[in-house]
């Protein structure tokens, strides 16, 4: 299952979004390190489903349909509070910065009002200027690839020489289990000097930070949107960082909570929400949900928490919803479920990538492909489209 780091210093709301985005029970507090290991579960990204354009019901298996929406499974990891200096172990950097590694796209969750400093401890609202903990946390994280390079350069250079190594290979074999692949590092070289004989300290960050940048890439969450000096914030790291999101995580929490107890009716994204039993909501209550849609819906047109998700897989990782067939006449599996499987691929996956994806054996006995809402045949090298329903023909 795809893999998404929440990523932040302590007190920022990292776990109540992490909580939020997938309905669990972390534990929160206001003090640093309240998760200690990595915490893992279920979020989902939602798309269309083609069930209401095809006027079928579907049979989910991999996935939800609620009305007509697809409910994909991606898997988050919320991991320990980071602080300055966990590149060179302080805190828990060293497990931060490991557990970072196994995600495939990271959220980077600050606290919008400046009302928490460097240490991750409460202070006065729009004392603490946000945008530094974004330099920081790039920077933890491109200092501690940097080590891991540098550690052993002068010999990896005289074995590169020696026995005539491909220098983007050598990198590659050094970055092992980090996730990042021998093209991101190619194209993270392009704009660095060629000898690398040469390289200098800024030569070598220059190269960390590329290959973060490509690999990992980063969505900010600025947490704590509702409160007043959140806006002006939000700008500021607008202008200087582009992958910005406003977030109201503990505005989530309650509608989720109002809505499992039947108060209300919410669906994770939606821009508003129905009160179903006004008498069964007290004064409190009835309050912190007018809060909620003065302060949180009606400024940002919804909490941004199923936003950061859907951005996350849709726009920085590009990718797009399949769903394979074995019918395409009835767009059923072998067992005659309709629509069974929501597949995220890649942009530009072809058929066979996509056999593969679904089983090796099928990807071992792929023949060719139908486009099941035209009933063709496609070629070998057709990209596959958003929403593509493919019917995959194999040797018998």
């Amino acid at each position: 299952m795809l893999q998404i780091a929440v990523t932040g210093k302590p007190n920022v709301g990292k776990s109540s979004f992490f909580n939020a985005a997938t309905s669990s029970s972390v534990e929160m507090a206001n003090y640093p390190f309240t998760t200690i290991d990595a915490n893992k579960a279920v979020g989902y990204v939602i798309s269309q489903c083609p069930c209401k354009e095809l006027d079928v019901n579907c049979n989910p298996k991999n996935s939800i349909c609620i009305d007509g929406k697809r409910l994909i499974p991606v898997e988050l990891i919320d991991v320990a509070g980071l602080v300055p200096g966990a590149h060179e172990g302080k805190g828990l950097g060293n497990k931060f910065l490991d557990d970072l590694m196994q995600a495939k796209v990271l959220i980077h969750v600050v606290d919008a009002s400046g009302s928490t400093n460097a240490e991750g401890q409460p202070v006065e609202a729009g004392s603490y200027d946000p945008l530094d903990d974004l330099e920081f946390m790039e920077n933890e994280i491109v200092m501690w690839l940097y080590g891991i390079l540098n550690k052993n350069w002068h010999r990896l250079i005289r074995k590169i020489e020696a026995e005539k190594l491909d220098i983007s290979k050598v990198i590659f074999d050094q970055l092992s289990g980090t996730g990042i692949s021998l093209e991101d590092i190619i194209k993270a070289k392009r704009d660095i000097p060629s000898d690398y004989t040469k390289w200098e300290e800024e030569d070598f960050i220059q190269l960390t930070r590329n290959i973060l940048h490509i690999a990992k890439p980063m969505l900010i969450v600025a947490n704590k949107a509702d409160l007043p000096m959140s806006k002006k914030n939000i700008e500021r790291i607008k202008q200087k960082f582009p992958n910005v999101i406003p977030v109201s995580a503990e505005s989530e929490i309650a509608l989720i909570k109002a809505s499992k107890s039947g108060l209300i009716s919410y669906t994770p994204g939606d821009s508003d929400f129905k009160i179903l039993k006004e008498d069964k909501l007290s004064t409190d209550q009835i309050s912190a949900l007018d809060y909620i849609k003065k302060n949180v819906l009606n400024e940002y047109g919804e909490t941004g928490v199923q936003k950061t998700l859907n951005h996350a897989i849709f726009d920085l990782l590009d990718m797009i919803v399949v769903y394979p067939v074995e019918d395409e006449n009835k767009y059923t599996d072998q067992k005659g479920n309709v629509l069974p499987d929501a597949v995220l691929v890649n942009k530009g996956t072809i058929p066979r990538e996509l056999a593969y994806l679904v089983h090796s054996d099928i990807g071992d006995n792929f023949m060719h492909a139908i486009d099941a809402r035209k009933h063709m045949r496609v070629s070998s090298d057709y990209e596959l489209s958003d929403n593509d329903i493919i019917s995959i023909i194999t040797k018998k």
